[in-house]
């Protein structure tokens, strides 16, 4: 496997787990949070929309480099 390929798989796992942690914040509230997570807040109910936000777009991010890394390459 090529160092891009690698690249690629890297990005796309990193990628799952950040759209997995977006969806996570967005449906659990700020006190269910785990205590490690940025955004615990004992006994709050609020949601943390910007956090969810952020993670989905390092995901989005992720994806893109894992697409234009296994790319064709032009001659040149």
């Amino acid at each position: 496997m090529g160092s891009q390929k690698t690249g690629a798989l890297v990005a796309v796992v990193v990628g799952i787990a950040l759209l997995a942690l977006a969806i996570f914040y967005w449906t659990t509230p700020a006190g269910a949070l785990p205590t490690a997570l940025p955004g615990y807040e004992l006994h709050s109910s609020v949601r943390h929309t910007k956090h969810g936000l952020a993670a989905f777009a390092l995901a989005v991010f992720c994806f893109v480099l894992a697409w234009f890394q296994t790319g064709t390459k032009k001659a040149g």
